[in-house]
């Protein structure tokens, strides 16, 4: 999600699970090709597992870009083929891609051609009147014969004329019949689904009938809800539900690493605010945090205050 899940939202997580793989945000691969790399593509060890995710339409460029993901040490790289917003349209790139299956298998022959990596791709089940399951199996069919073997499925239609992003991820109905039964008509393939889900009970019951799932927005609004993700989606059982001051402790190191280099405070603070929620005295906790962090001058010490007092009250 852009503007989300940057280097230090993907840090907070880990803390959460230490097993779920971790996307960044779209990195466009024509960006890559003109520089800016460490700002694009840092960024901390203990994030990993970790995928890239590209956006891109040149095969040249996309396999520049996988190339830069295995030197840098990511994990994986996925092809976003599911944005559906004006200005990734004008560069011919995300969702209106679904109208080009062939030229997105060009893109990932020259991806897996170019790198060792797991080579994925996250789409949308159609767009605009494109949205048959004919169409969607056909789309599936044409990358996956060019090498993609995993597919993360956003349930919703895109709208390219008429919606803007944000209706886009309400407006279209949801339709987890048909990732199910994609999923049923292409049982070699791994499918994941993506969209819509808001708790855990609702990720199990869509593992029956699909092998993974993708949570974007609720898990940043409520990522202490996803704390026993290890133990019931993993099977770890060895781990422990986290609460949020082990959160911060566990941000600490990445924090002082970050604001010793030159980094300020609060790019990794804004993604803590929803840590506490739902328990008396969370809605001073977060003001307290948001105003000390965001003080150009704040350091990890304003991390480490906001922890004990999370600590004194057993939270």
């Amino acid at each position: 999600m852009m503007d989300y899940t940057d280097r230090h939202f993907r840090v907070v997580m880990r803390q959460v699970s230490r097993h779920a793989l971790l996307y960044t945000e779209m990195v466009v691969a024509q960006a890559l090709h003109h520089g800016r790399r460490e700002t694009l593509l840092g960024f901390d060890p203990i994030e990993k597992p970790i995928a890239l995710q590209l956006g891109g339409d040149d095969p040249d460029l996309l396999a520049e870009a996988a190339e830069l993901a295995e030197r840098w040490g990511y994990d994986e790289i996925n092809l976003n083929v599911g944005c559906p917003s004006p200005k990734v349209k004008k560069g011919r790139f995300g969702a209106c891609l679904m109208a080009e299956p062939q030229q997105v298998a060009h893109c990932i022959e020259a991806m897996a051609a170019a790198c060792r990596l797991p080579v994925t791709v996250k789409h949308r089940i159609g767009i605009d009147e494109r949205d048959s399951y004919a169409e969607l199996l056909e789309f599936v069919d044409t990358v996956a014969a060019a090498g993609c073997q995993r597919f993360a499925v956003h349930a919703r239609k895109a709208w390219l004329e008429g919606l803007d992003p944000k209706q886009n991820r309400t407006v279209p109905p949801l339709r987890y019949d048909l990732v199910h039964a994609l999923k049923r008509d292409r049982p070699g393939l791994i499918v994941e689904l993506n969209g819509g889900l808001e708790s855990l009970n609702a990720c199990q019951e869509h593992l029956e009938a699909v092998d993974g799932v993708m949570v974007g927005r609720a898990a940043y609004a409520h990522p202490l809800q996803w704390n026993r993700v290890d133990q019931e989606i993993f099977g770890d059982n060895n781990a422990t539900p986290v609460k949020a001051s082990k959160v911060l402790q566990g941000v600490l190191p990445h924090a002082e690493r970050w604001c010793s280099g030159g980094g300020r405070l609060w790019p990794i603070a804004r993604h803590l605010v929803h840590l506490v929620e739902g328990v008396s005295g969370a809605r001073y906790w977060r003001r307290q945090l948001s105003v000390e962090a965001s003080d150009r001058s704040a350091r990890p010490d304003v991390l480490k205050r906001a922890m004990q007092q999370l600590e004194e009250r057993g939270l």
